[in-house]
């Protein structure tokens, strides 16, 4: 996958100065890690009359295929072809936008210290993609590109086979253009098309590409004939965000024919009451649906069991309904800075007592763990290294045996809607192992079998049809504490 962006130049303003603006230096090759492979910057040529700058990203087939199959997700309509066998590492497509993103970060911001002026005027520019899949053919590809103020458009098809001419074009084209814009804004219309005419993403469209598309859309996209095949497909054509992003251009096209800022005019609601819906961050979720499932099974004495920082200890601190609560971590320091939190030595006689926190392992057996309501292991089994889990299972459901035992952990499936997590990265530098949904049910199956618990699972953060949820939590109950209530409860959450 491969994209050459030229310049010319004079000794007075060398054609150079495109390293400046790129932020990458001429006479250097760097590699750069992104989710699905490494991208590579180097320049061809170099010289004060002309400047190439190459971006080659090598995509990791097996990548691609560990992080899914199907459309929106590594190639959607070629992958199912075969698993190993697609255009992916070849034809540019949103791969090499998410790659310009990381790559050329401050360029597609404008955003240039040593040459602010140079950044801010039009250039002298010329940009190749030799392999350009395009789903509505050359003639789309004009349509999109011809009135962004590109000089020429020069779109040349790719035959199937040249050595049997009459099979014809391919849907791949080499796409030429040539003419004088800002560096950003060719960038910026390269992010937004290339996905466009592929088709096709390699990651869940999530409601803030929304907001990407109009920050890379600022200045052309709503005035653009084709604005509106170009936001549906760029959304994956979910009719949802389509339709949002639609009304948002609308505003920004009301604002220029009035020489107006959109926020004079979308202001029809007071700032001071804004009542939009914000995205709940997923920590939140999580202990939302842990409160919920404690109260369903009627927990008063709650055990936090790797407690970290204590953000649980504090929220269950605020109902009353959780009596007394005891805080375990290994770690001296996290328990220190949970107690800060806590605000431990100024809090009052009463509200103390409920409160304890303690240095221990969970590899261990402790007596004075026994006898409590309920145990929560909030994203905590992951930490460990595997060959340790049945020290822990025996401490926590042998040795202190409460009647419910909630276990969240991260659900390695559903890494492949981050954009920005690398290919075989797992989410935390110190998760030992992250469980598909399948892993994660068969090691609660057993745990419940060997001491006697009944198990039950709920999804935490949205419940995506492909991969589930971020966050999977197994609630285990023993003796008369019921789970469908816990579950609804937790679901609600």
């Amino acid at each position: 996958m491969f994209l050459t962006i030229s310049t010319t130049g004079s000794p007075e303003r060398p054609a150079t100065d495109l390293g400046f603006l790129l932020h990458k230096h001429p006479e250097r090759a760097q590699a750069f890690s992104t989710s699905h492979g490494t991208a590579h910057v180097f320049y061809p040529e170099a010289s004060a009359e002309r400047c190439t700058a190459a971006l080659l990203l090598e995509v990791d087939p097996i990548a691609l295929v560990r992080k899914g199959k199907g459309k929106g997700r590594g190639g959607a309509p070629d992958a199912a072809l075969a698993q190993y066998v697609n255009d992916r590492p070849y034809a540019a497509s949103s791969l090499l936008s998410v790659a310009m993103s990381t790559v050329f970060k401050s360029a597609l911001s404008g955003a240039c210290k040593a040459m602010p002026e140079r950044a801010a005027a039009p250039m002298e520019l010329r940009i190749e993609v030799p392999a350009l899949p395009a789903r509505g053919g050359a003639e789309l590809v004009r349509k999109l590109f011809g009135p962004l103020g590109w000089t020429r458009v020069e779109v040349e098809a790719v035959p199937l086979d040249e050595t049997f001419p009459e099979w014809g074009d391919s849907r791949y084209v080499r796409l030429v253009l040539e003419g004088e814009l800002r560096l950003a804004d060719a960038l910026r219309q390269l992010y937004v098309l290339l996905p466009v005419l592929d088709d096709a993403k390699h990651y869940w469209v999530a409601p803030d590409e929304v907001d990407k598309l109009l920050r890379a859309g600022e200045g052309w996209l709503a005035e653009h004939p084709e604005h509106k095949l170009i936001t549906s497909r760029y959304l994956a054509r979910r009719w949802g965000l389509t339709r949002q992003a639609m009304e948002r251009l609308e505003l920004v096209r009301l604002a220029e024919a009035d020489d107006l800022d959109v926020e004079s005019v979308d202001n029809a609601v007071d700032e001071g009451s804004d009542t939009e819906e914000r995205p709940v961050p997923l920590a939140v979720q999580r202990r939302d649906a842990i409160l919920a499932a404690l109260t369903a099974a009627g927990a008063g004495r709650v055990l936090d069991l790797g407690c970290g920082q204590g953000q649980l200890v504090q929220a269950l601190l605020k109902d009353p309904r959780f009596t007394e609560i005891i805080g375990l971590d290994v770690s001296v320091r996290a328990l220190t800075i949970a107690s800060r939190r806590l605000k431990l030595d100024r809090m009052g006689e009463r509200q103390a007592s409920r409160v304890t926190l303690r240095q221990g392992s969970l590899t261990y057996t402790d007596k004075r763990l026994k006898g409590y309501d309920a145990a929560v292991l909030s994203e905590v089994i992951e930490h460990l290294d595997p060959e340790r889990l049945p020290a822990l299972e025996f401490a926590v459901f042998g040795s202190a045996r409460p009647r419910t035992v909630l276990v969240t952990t991260p659900n390695v499936e559903y890494n492949v809607r981050w954009e920005t997590l690398p290919a075989g990265h797992t989410r935390h530098g110190d998760h030992r192992f992250e469980w598909t949904r399948a892993e994660f049910r068969a090691w609660a199956e057993e745990v419940a079998a060997r001491h006697g618990y009944a198990v039950e699972y709920v999804p935490i953060g949205p419940d995506d049809p492909e991969v589930g949820p971020p966050t999977q939590m197994a609630v285990f109950t023993t003796g008369t504490a019921t789970t469908d209530e816990t579950q609804k409860e937790a679901k609600a959450a």
